[in-house]
């Protein structure tokens, strides 16, 4: 039974929407696809036989030997449940009318096959529906699951129900749709009566029991099975280091966990860190030196940078993803080939060439941000399939994009938006309209306009028919700058007026379409970058300034002398997070440790430290506007007296001595603190700190930023996180990051300093008086002279 039903774990079904790892996901899902054939393409092309005896040989050019690798038994199975907000449904369920649905996508991953699905559904309806002929179906697939009779009894109430769901019916990817068939009298009835309604709770839970398959040993599968796309759960992904985590071995760990960052973009991703253990469940990275060896595992003593892929001795059903090499040099080498061109590599066994530079990278070309030197189009950040929608209620047309968060838009009138749009056109007027909304913001509707009006007056706007009868429209229309945080969605709500004919007359005529046209554009090319700085939002939502190089070439990490595990873990789990702001592996990171932070002075600087472990702390002192540690929490305060005498510095920094007062206490509370501030070693440069009071209390201060609902409270200078609360304060020291033009400079700079404009207006005024009675005393002394 087993190869059936890995064929049926490994089916096809429809895509699931795109996030920052369809594209190198796309091709796991074909590698996985093919699992339990015979030969398993590589990715050149070439097939690499797989004998009965379960002797695997490495494809030419690929060092390694014959390794006895017999097919492990399937492991035990497990459960879990993902809620249906989890799986993208933000809001409720609403379902209207007489047949009204909704729905979410879900997915399987490729080492899994369920057996056995059943979803927890939390429901309500409307106590007009009528139970003999109105029902609630549970849809996947297309296919009824079961069908939920609605009692007038229990109408109104908050309900609960378990349905199974076949196996049968579950492929790689699916659909989950909820269904009201729903009718309020036996007579005529209108087909949106505001009486047939359902709710379907967004905390209802799909739980999957699945049963592990074991995948082979090939690095074809990259970047599964350590990272599946359809997995729509939290990435956790250990790290294991054998022997000492040198700099360079840390740097290219560092590089390997902002790929996975990436990858797994809304998910969020965590890098627990262990020293020569390997996790007794699960797959893990392994980054290892010479020949120092894995035990339970054979691997050939790499003669390069190497990557392999390996079933994990202690769990036959999960892989190890070994970066090795001679020394820590190689290491770091195979772990920068692995973060940018991983999904390339093949066999068991792969040694690679140091990475060639073609083009240097420029500041502001993340690939997860707008690009700022030109318009983008809106089929380069969203799928096509995603841009249109049908029925007299559609879902919203939305589309996510980044924006570097220190775009200028001081005096602009916003961004602006070239909107192409398609939809049927309207029979008659009516109310009809294309609603936009920015981050569930509103922003603009515009009309969707009736053929009848005619067109040399109403449809002077509209571009030519279309062959599926809609009609084109196109509208520009301008973004405020306060409307667009770093991460940032367009939404686009087609709204269709329903008409109603007439008593026995209504009939629900589901023909109208609408669509956004993929070569609408949005484009940021225009505006300028300056940021006044120290903005922990900034840092949290975008990683900035760190992102503004997509490979963190500017960046200097500054680890403990001493770290532990939970450091070196919060180092991976804060590169995660730069990988997911920017779409780029951080190749160009450089780590240190204490003692040599001069020899990075020209980058800017993310500093961690838990409890006394970091010197930097005591070093820094007059410029942390806060500081944690086991001993003490401190935190100066300053007042406003000299704002008045001080208002030719542009940046209005607080110096030590501008510090009127200082807060300290001493708890034995967890508590951590994020701290910004400029560099004491060079202007213009950033420092962010990440402190705790104790290494295990680290994590959490990580979690707040991992998490999309606290990170919204990370901002201004300084955040506190104590446990499930953060809280932010605004320091006054003050610097700018970024440049303007230089009459733009003049302008901004006056518009902060009104007292300094006045005086030069009084001290022109003067000038202009002066020069005045030179020229009308040298007239009058001339009609003397004559």
């Amino acid at each position: 039974m087993l190869p059936a039903a890995i064929a049926l774990a490994l089916g096809t079904s429809v895509l699931l929407p795109a996030d920052a790892a369809s594209s190198r996901g796309h091709k796991a899902e074909k590698a996985s696809a093919t699992a339990s054939a015979d030969t398993q393409p590589s990715a050149g092309g070439s097939a690499k036989a797989v004998s009965s005896t379960g002797i695997s040989t490495s494809p030419a050019g690929v060092v390694g030997r014959p390794t006895v690798n017999p097919p492990a038994p399937p492991g035990p199975s497990r459960s879990y449940a993902i809620s249906l907000r989890q799986l993208g449904a933000a809001f409720p369920l609403q379902l209207r009318g007489v047949q009204g649905s909704g729905g979410v996508p879900f997915s399987v991953r490729a080492d899994e096959v369920v057996t056995s699905a059943k979803l927890k559904l939390k429901y309500a309806y409307s106590p007009a529906l009528l139970a003999n002929i109105s029902h609630i179906n549970v849809r996947v697939n297309g296919e009824v699951a079961q069908t939920i009779a609605v009692p007038r009894e229990q109408a109104g109430t908050d309900l609960e129900t378990e349905v199974n769901i076949p196996v049968r019916m579950i492929t790689d990817f699916n659909r989950l749709d909820i269904e009201l068939i729903g009718h309020y009298t036996l007579d005529c009835e209108d087909p949106v009566h505001t009486s047939l309604w359902a709710s379907i709770a967004n905390q209802s839970e799909l739980q999957l029991t699945v049963a592990p398959i074991a995948l082979p040993d090939d690095l074809n599968l990259l970047p599964a099975p350590f990272f599946d796309r359809r997995d729509v759960r939290p990435l956790s992904l250990p790290f294991v280091f054998v022997g000492n985590a040198d700099q360079p071995i840390l740097e290219g760990a560092g590089a390997v966990s902002s790929w996975f960052g990436s990858l797994a973009g809304y998910r969020g991703a965590k890098f627990p860190v262990s020293t020569g253990t390997l996790p007794d469940k699960g797959a893990a990275v392994v980054f290892m030196v010479g020949n120092t060896g894995i035990p339970g595992v054979e691997l050939p003593v790499p003669t390069g940078p190497s990557v392999a892929m390996v079933t994990n001795p202690n769990d036959p059903v999960s892989k190890l993803l070994v970066v090795m090499g001679r020394n820590a040099a190689d290491v770091k080498v195979a772990a920068n080939v692995l973060a940018v061109g991983g999904t390339t590599l093949s066999g068991r066994v792969a040694t690679v060439q140091p990475l060639k530079e073609v083009v240097a990278r420029k500041p502001y070309d993340a690939p997860a941000w707008l690009r700022s030197d030109r318009p983008v189009r809106f089929g380069e950040i969203a799928d096509q399939r995603s841009l249109n929608v049908s029925g007299y209620e559609p879902d919203l047309v939305r589309i996510n994009f980044r924006v570097p968060p220190d775009l200028f838009g001081w005096r602009e009138k916003g961004i602006p938006i070239d909107l192409r749009y398609r939809y049927t056109p309207r029979p008659t007027t009516d109310k009809s309209s294309l609603n936009i909304n920015v981050n569930e913001q509103f922003l603009r509707s515009y009309p969707l306009l009736a053929v009848e009006r005619g067109v040399p007056a109403a449809l002077s706007a509209l571009l030519p028919s279309t062959e599926d009868g809609t009609v084109m429209a196109r509208e520009h229309v301008r973004v405020p700058m306060f409307m667009l945080p770093a991460q940032s969605q367009l939404q686009f709500h087609y709204y269709y007026d329903y008409i109603k004919q007439g008593f026995c007359k209504d009939v629900m005529l589901d023909n109208v379409k609408g669509a956004i046209d993929a070569d609408s554009t949005i484009d940021i090319s225009g505006f300028s970058h300056y940021l006044p700085m120290p903005d922990l939002a900034a840092f949290g939502n975008a990683g900035f300034p760190f992102t503004r190089m997509a490979d963190l070439s500017e960046t200097a990490v500054v680890l403990p002398d001493n770290a532990s595990a939970p450091d070196l873990a919060a180092y991976l789990d804060t590169m995660g997070l730069m990988g997911r702001s920017s779409g780029y592996p951080a190749t160009g990171v450089a780590v240190v440790r204490a003692g040599g932070v001069d020899n990075v002075k020209d980058r800017d600087l993310l500093v961690f430290a838990s409890g006394t472990n970091q010197p930097l702390l005591q070093k820094w002192a007059a410029n942390i506007p806060s500081a944690i540690t086991p001993a003490a929490r401190s935190f100066p305060l300053s007042d406003l007296r000299g704002k008045f005498l001080d208002w030719w510095d542009r940046h209005h920094r607080v110096t030590p001595e501008d510090r009127k007062q200082e807060l300290k206490f001493t708890s034995d509370g967890a508590q951590g603190v994020i701290s910004g501030f400029e560099s004491p070693l060079a202007s213009g440069r950033s420092v962010v700190l990440i402190s705790s009071d104790k290494p295990e209390s680290l994590n959490n201060t990580i979690d707040a930023v991992l998490d999309l609902d606290r990170v919204k409270q990370i901002q201004g200078s300084v955040s506190v996180v104590r446990g499930d609360q953060v809280n932010s304060l605004v320091a006054e020291q003050s610097y700018h990051v970024g440049r303007l033009g230089f009459l733009t400079a003049i302008q901004f700079f006056l518009s902060n300093h009104p007292l300094l404009l006045v005086l030069l207006g009084l001290a022109a005024a003067a000038l202009l008086a002066i020069v005045i009675y030179v020229v009308l005393r040298g007239r009058a002394r001339s009609r003397l002279v004559v």
